[in-house]
């Protein structure tokens, strides 16, 4: 009989040990915070610069003809202050510096609220480097919010960009 109860009792101890072991593997299914699916995803052609006090978000320049576009962007005010910021320029930065930009449009961005430059803006460039398929780089300058700096891609005109307004051909 104790031989019984010592063949019990070692059988135990394993589903013990095999319990504990088996207790931090199950529990860090759901433990990955980090994981891909927790961090922002935006899936549209543009890029998103979310440093500042002012948000760039699918920054993009909409090409109709090579070596002219339209940027757009959607800026975000993360101040819920009262008052609201400005957007004072757009310019080439770095390689791009020689990109020639005409501005135009509404360009106050409210406290807490955006400005949506394909619907409100009309900001033009122009340069060698506005090829659909490249990426050129622009800064956005802002009354109070620091500047901000993307290298945005240049996408050819389609059905998904066809309400932005294009520079007419010189």
């Amino acid at each position: 009989m104790s031989t019984t109860l010592g063949a019990v009792n070692v059988r135990r101890s394993l589903a013990a040990v095999a319990f504990l072991l088996a207790v931090p593997a199950l529990s860090s299914c759901g433990g990955n915070f980090n994981a891909q699916t927790d961090q922002v995803y935006n899936p549209a052609a543009g890029v998103d610069d979310r440093s500042g006090a002012v948000d760039v978000l699918n920054a993009l320049i909409v090409s109709g003809s090579d070596g002219s576009g339209t940027v757009i962007a959607t800026l975000v005010s993360n101040d819920d202050r009262p008052g609201s910021d400005t957007l004072r320029g757009v310019a080439g930065s770095g390689s791009d510096s020689s990109l020639k930009v005409t501005p135009g449009g509404d360009t106050q961005i409210p406290s807490g609220g955006l400005l949506n430059l394909a619907a409100k803006g009309k900001i033009f460039v122009a340069g060698a480097r506005v090829v659909p398929g490249n990426f050129v780089t622009i800064t956005f300058s802002f009354a109070k919010a620091k500047s901000v700096q993307v290298q945005v891609p240049v996408v050819r005109t389609s059905s998904v960009y066809s309400g932005v307004t294009l520079p007419t051909a010189p």
